[in-house]
């Protein structure tokens, strides 16, 4: 049995819900299909799919099965395309689509260590917080944070998580005091985002529970930078993402609250149209990022997240 070709054909299966659909895009027979499955599950010792005449579905086993192949043949195909494109130089013009928030906090800090490493490649960047379609708008990477969207036939590699943490001034905290547990905020000016999730409440995970604060805006805006410039001036606490906040941590200009909580998380993730036949700029893009960020289920901005 070609187990890997079985992986293939399997999560081909659960990707479009029928042997006969592929069989259609494998360019292979339904029987030849059917029989890679069963082999698989032979193999196993397991079934990974229910199978009734109208619809497939898989087990419980099934579904931790996938997660653990779609990860091999990922790793399987970026090894292949990795070695394809190690013997070309990296060159030409780069397009990347960036959240403005990352790429003003963190990709331009990193870019000119990229642009270093490979001198013929030239980083043509555009930052929105629009819908982007990489395809139809010709880029060849993007960097997605949060809950943007984004074609589900992309390629997805997650960067890193960001947690978004509470934060004031200490002009703020030697007026008003710092609160000692998430119950406290109630009594505090909160600077809000215009999310109407967070309008009124704040989730504070904080010792491995949620605290739902019900909490009094002192301002709203949908803008981060101004919620910013009202933390600084002491206007209140503000929730922010942690890759923002090096700076004004550095210098103490913004203090961060309540050591360990979050009141929410942001995935970072880098996107791309293909892995397949990948260009050697797009792939040392991807590497390069790859490595700036080794553990992505961690926040490397906050220490001990």
């Amino acid at each position: 049995m070609d187990r890997l070709g079985s992986m293939r054909v399997f999560a081909r299966v659960v990707d479009l819900g029928s042997f006969a659909a592929a069989a259609s895009a494998l360019g292979m027979s339904a029987a030849v299909v059917t029989r890679n499955v069963a082999d698989l599950e032979a193999h196993l010792g397991t079934r990974l799919l229910n199978r009734t005449t109208r619809r497939l579905s898989l087990t419980e086993t099934g579904q931790q099965y996938l997660e653990r192949v779609r990860q091999i043949l990922l790793d399987i195909d970026d090894a292949e395309a990795a070695a394809t494109s190690s013997s070309r130089q990296p060159s030409g013009t780069l397009r990347i689509y960036c959240h403005p928030t990352f790429g003003k906090s963190q990709l331009a800090q990193l870019l000119p260590r990229f642009a270093q490493a490979t001198p013929e490649v030239v980083p043509d960047v555009t930052l929105a917080d629009d819908d982007v379609d990489l395809v139809e708008q010709g880029f060849d990477v993007g960097i997605f944070i949060g809950l943007q969207k984004f074609d589900a036939s992309m390629i997805v590699r997650r960067l890193a998580t960001s947690n978004v943490v509470l934060t004031a001034s200490p002009d703020y905290l030697a007026r008003r005091g710092a609160p000692a547990r998430p119950s406290d905020i109630a009594q505090h000016d909160c600077l809000n985002f215009a999310f109407e999730q967070l309008r009124h409440v704040w989730p504070v995970a904080w010792n491995d529970e949620v605290v739902n604060v019900p909490v009094t805006s002192r301002m709203v805006s949908n803008s981060g930078d101004i919620l910013r410039e009202a933390a600084l001036a002491g206007m209140g606490i503000m929730p922010r993402s942690s890759f923002t906040l090096g700076a004004d941590f550095d210098s103490g200009a913004l203090v961060q609250l309540l050591q360990g909580h979050h009141v929410g998380q942001l995935s970072v993730m880098m996107v791309y149209p293909s892995r397949r036949l990948l260009s050697a700029k797009v792939r040392s893009f991807v590497d390069f990022m790859s490595a700036q960020f080794p553990r992505p289920e961690s926040d490397p901005w906050l220490p001990g997240a």
